[in-house]
């Protein structure tokens, strides 16, 4: 196997790339400390369930239609793309001046997501060496956690500045304003960042451009194994035609590895992790926080997803994709079966959750351990997974297809806990969340198959 490469440039590279994950994360995060300034500006108009998922459907289109525009136009093209709408949603969240107006840029944002869910992790695991390409991908979820993260940070700072997310702040703005506007930094980072690296050669391979593909791998590997790989891409895409979705049916049937995808795309999300993202603040003052604590449980959380995330990044190429899978779901469904447990023994006053305080205890040490097995596990694995489990010729079209179901369901999720909360209440819910973790342990042991050590051109599907 090859080990020979300039691991710096790969690196470099890569954490251009993985700025999308971090806006990626920060513009997931970000809605979580605004519902009361929200609320408090569209009044009627203001937030609930369907508006705050109708941002995920614009997550979906961008991820749908990435892949295929990615195969056209290239990897690095769409991202810069993606930069712009970020720029755009960015502003445009926090000057919005009605419901219907923020719903609007929140679902270009969406479609910037959307397009960088899928396509930082497929640029990754195409530039980099398949000893490490684990690890490097696994960069992409330690920067959506770190997004997470600061989203979570900067809401509570700001927040704890101005007094509350209503307060008025800098230039006369309310503070909820300012929290979609910090976005912007790192957007226009993003932007910038983009137009100093290479198109991915792998695509400029299936482009005929092999020279320029060459020379790209030139930059990583030595100049015979930039020829011999370049060689290997060629062969692996089996035909001269550009990929389309046409490839992802073989025989007259959709592909195995395409179900495969799909499969993993959705678990990762039906076992509730973004009830905890876009919900958090409000979950923790629903059972007695006041704003401030909320938000600072949400850093604390945020905190430990990174911790989690790292830990993956240090084991994901020693120990393998599929057992962390299965390890994550297994502690996923336990942890959700003591969430469950908790919101049963607790009672409504005045609609507020009132739990015991030795019930609220072990509810948020559960709900920190629930999140910390996402993050070693499925948070970021998933997306290894996905960027490197496909061939060559239908990498970008299997990475559409299952950003579309990953998305979707993540829709269906959001948009469903609050009619779920009125239904089942909140131990009906998360005991829906702790099937789907426990079917997913059978799903990988079954289905899933590693990929850790073998290069691109190796897979099958």
């Amino acid at each position: 196997m090859q080990t020979s490469y300039n691991l710096k440039y790969a690196l470099l590279i890569s954490f251009v790339a993985t700025i999308g994950g971090f806006l990626f994360g920060f513009d997931s995060g970000v809605i979580n400390g605004t519902y009361d300034g929200l609320n408090a500006a569209f009044g009627s108009g203001g937030v609930n369930s369907f508006k705050i998922a109708s941002m995920l459907l614009g997550c979906a289109v961008g991820a749908f239609v990435a892949g295929t525009l990615a195969d056209k136009f290239g990897r690095r093209s769409i991202l810069i793309v993606s930069a712009v709408l970020f720029i755009v949603s960015a502003w445009g969240s926090g000057i919005a001046t009605d419901a219907n107006e923020f719903i609007v840029y929140r679902i270009i944002g969406g479609i910037a997501v959307g397009a960088a869910s899928v396509l930082a992790p497929a640029y990754i695991s195409e530039i980099a060496p398949a000893d490490i390409r684990g690890r490097m991908a696994t960069i992409q979820q330690v920067a959506i956690i770190s997004g997470l993260f600061f989203a979570f940070l900067s809401n509570y700072y700001l927040a704890d500045i101005a007094g509350a997310s209503t307060a008025k702040f800098w230039l006369d703005y309310e503070t909820w304003r300012w929290m979609f506007w910090m976005e912007l930094i790192p957007a226009v980072l993003f932007f910038l960042l983009l137009l100093t690296i290479p198109e991915s050669p792998r695509f400029l391979v299936a482009s005929k451009q092999d020279d320029k593909a060459v020379n790209m791998l030139g930059k990583i590997f030595s100049a015979q194994r930039a020829i011999e790989i370049k060689d290997e891409i060629k062969q692996s895409l089996q035909s001269d035609h550009r990929p389309s979705l046409k490839d992802l049916v073989s025989g007259g049937k959709i592909r195995p590895i395409v179900w495969i995808g799909i499969g993993l795309a959705v678990f990762q999300q039906l076992v509730g992790i973004n009830i905890v993202f876009y919900y958090g603040a409000y979950l923790w003052q629903s059972v007695g926080f006041t704003e401030a604590d909320a938000l600072k449980q949400n850093v604390i959380g945020g905190g430990l997803s990174i911790a989690a995330v790292l830990v993956s990044l240090a084991i994901v190429d020693k120990v393998g994709r599929k057992p962390l899978l299965w390890v994550g779901s297994l502690g996923m469904t336990i942890t959700l079966a003591i969430l469950v447990y908790c919101f049963a023994s607790a009672t409504f006053e005045n609609d507020s959750l009132v739990m015991a305080p030795a019930i609220g205890t072990i509810a948020l040490y559960a709900a920190n351990a629930y999140v910390v097995f996402f993050n070693v596990s499925w948070g970021p694995v998933m997306w290894v997974m996905l960027g490197e489990m496909f061939p060559n010729q239908i990498r970008g079209s299997g990475l559409a297809i299952a950003g579309l179901a990953q998305w979707l369901a993540n829709f269906l999720v959001v948009w469903s806990f609050e009619q779920m909360l009125g239904g089942i209440g909140l131990a009906g819910t998360y005991a829906l969340y702790a099937v789907s973790a426990f079917i997913s342990i059978f799903f990988v042991i079954k289905f899933v198959h590693e990929t850790k050590g073998r290069t691109l051109e190796e897979m099958q599907g």
